[in-house]
């Protein structure tokens, strides 16, 4: 399950949740594309390295079961 931090920003008037990525992709990553392939909600993003969306992501574990590199760690 996803850990949510809140911050307060400088005027103190309002509160917002941020949520703390589960995953993450790291260097060793070859952008093949399994774990998009694999990932139910489409948090993951093409690029010279694949980046997740803490926003979309649920934390499922699919893209690191599907990444043949070992790239995709838990946080």
């Amino acid at each position: 399950m996803p850990s949510w931090h809140s911050i307060e920003n400088t005027d103190n008037l309002t509160l917002k949740k941020i949520k703390k990525m589960a995953h993450r992709i790291t260097e060793d990553c070859a952008a093949c594309g399994s774990c998009m392939a694999e990932c139910p909600t489409g948090a993951i993003s093409e690029g010279d390295i694949y980046k997740i969306d803490p926003n979309v992501c649920i934390d499922c574990g699919a893209c690191a079961d599907a990444c043949p590199m070992g790239a995709i760690v838990a946080e």
